[in-house]
């Protein structure tokens, strides 16, 4: 956390804020990567839900299409994460970390970004229409949610959460559309609830992080503590029934299902409790570095898993 002391004339604050100056001997490729925050792909592996729930990853058709779906949304989140950095470049630079990021530190220039944003966008769209035109339309639609989200809908209040969860809806939403799998009502209402939580999450973690430095998030303003919470336990709460009412009406190997539901709600429970002592700003690197999240995730794949496969 960056703290100025009040005794710090103008001239230090400047230093303080300015673009962090570009490491010797970084490429251009390199930058390129950071810019496009291959951390991020990570959601994207939502493409698998859709084809791991029916059971059909191992074929090999189901297979490609599923990689390449997943190409397919790395190319195109990477070229809104792109336009977004341009468009918040100033504000970052004010930010104790997304001053680092290539665009807002001066190391890849604005009209390059956007340049090869465009390239990426198109590429993602074309890929997209190659595997299956329908997921093409997944894409657009993809690109002009998101697109909107940076122009303007980030700025409304409660909006702007449920066009992000929209976004991991449609991740995973294009998995099935690439391999021609149905998604039932269970499975879509799991992912929106548990999208929403994960967001509403996320802005508590900035909001809190927000009275301690003074910055962030324009539209955190019209957020409270206590609203945030409410809506990460009503879509916690929301996650959890429906899962509970899928996994005991499946026809077969319900056993197994029944049982995957106990580490998913440890996982939410853990998750919140993480969140209440000051974690969350970055969801995928709070997943990966704790330890309990890690086994809860395994505990529940393994069950998951068995439920699909066991006895086919």
């Amino acid at each position: 956390m960056l703290r100025t002391p009040q005794h710090v004339g103008p001239s230090r604050l400047h230093i303080h804020l300015a673009p962090a100056p570009t490491p010797p001997g970084r490429t251009f490729p390199l930058v390129l990567l950071r810019a496009c925050r291959p951390r991020q792909w990570s959601k994207n592996l939502l493409v698998l839900a859709a084809p791991a729930a029916a059971g059909v990853l191992g074929r090999p058709l189901v297979a490609a299409q599923v990689a390449g779906t997943f190409v397919v949304l790395c190319l195109i989140s990477s070229a809104t994460y792109l336009i977004n950095d341009v468009r918040d470049r100033e504000q970052d630079r004010m930010h104790p970390t997304k001053r680092l990021r290539p665009i807002a530190a001066g190391e890849l220039a604005s009209s390059t970004a956007v340049r090869i944003a465009v390239l990426l966008a198109v590429l993602g769209v074309a890929g997209a229409v190659a595997i299956r035109p329908t997921l093409g339309l997944v894409a657009v639609g993809y690109l002009l949610l998101t697109g909107s989200y940076s122009m303007w809908l980030r700025r409304v209040f409660v909006l702007d959460i449920l066009v992000i969860a929209a976004g991991f809806v449609l991740r995973a939403l294009a998995g099935g559309v690439a391999t021609d799998i149905y998604l039932s009502r269970w499975f879509v209402l799991v992912t929106a609830s548990c999208a929403v939580f994960l967001v509403a999450a996320k802005r508590f973690a900035e909001l809190r992080e927000q009275g301690s430095r003074g910055t962030g998030r324009p539209s955190l303003r019209r957020y409270s503590v206590a609203g945030l919470h409410l809506m990460m336990l009503a879509s916690a709460s929301a996650a959890s029934a429906a899962y509970v009412g899928w996994a005991f009406t499946r026809p077969a190997h319900h056993v197994w299902y029944g049982l995957s539901i106990v580490p998913l709600l440890a996982w939410l429970l853990r998750y919140s409790v993480l969140i209440g002592s000051g974690a969350g700003q970055a969801p995928e690197e709070l997943i990966l570095r704790d330890r309990t999240l890690l086994l809860l995730s395994v505990a529940w794949g393994v069950l998951f898993l068995g439920g699909v496969y066991v006895g086919r």
